[in-house]
């Protein structure tokens, strides 16, 4: 047979090599799916639960796999609600930090930030509404990450350059 696929003209190496171009070119054309731990202070729950589900919304074009934590752990060991949280953030590519008025005053988000530039994650700081905070969590000013006004568009983009950026 001499290494030649069925009346193809190519060899079976051949072949997979134009496989792989073919899955590389199918890859670049989708969207990327981006791994996301969202930061956020409790009392907040109500607009991350609303971005979470616009993320599952299929039409729009907005999609993350949350890897932020659904229920607080439930301990008072700050070393292992540490552990947990560095878990999750080293199994997502971008940290969003959701801003509100009273986010600078979350140690857990300033710790947040702070391990995910550790881990080389990209980190997003998005805030609702038409003005920024005007306080910031220290961590965000220390590293010069300037906050993005939450749109769908703005959000993709920002989340997709912060990945780009730690690849």
């Amino acid at each position: 047979m001499g290494g030649r696929s069925g009346g193809l003209g190519m060899s079976l190496g051949e072949l997979a090599q134009h496989q792989e171009t073919a899955r590389d070119e199918i890859r670049r054309a989708e969207p990327q799916r981006r791994s996301v731990f969202i930061s956020f202070t409790s009392e907040d729950l109500p607009e991350v639960n609303l971005l979470r589900g616009q993320a599952k919304n299929k039409d729009i074009e907005l999609d993350f796999i949350d890897r932020s934590l659904q229920e607080p752990f439930r301990s008072e060991n700050a070393e292992y609600i540490k552990r947990g949280l560095r878990e999750r953030i080293r199994q997502a590519s971008v940290t969003l930090v959701y801003l509100s008025t009273d986010t600078h005053k979350s140690e857990w988000v300033d710790w947040e930030i702070r391990e995910s530039r550790r881990q080389g994650k990209g980190i997003v700081a998005m805030y609702a509404g038409d003005k920024s905070p005007v306080k910031l969590p220290r961590a965000l000013s220390e590293l010069g990450i300037k906050p993005v006004r939450w749109s769908h568009d703005g959000l993709v983009r920002a989340i997709d350059e912060a990945s780009k950026s730690r690849e």
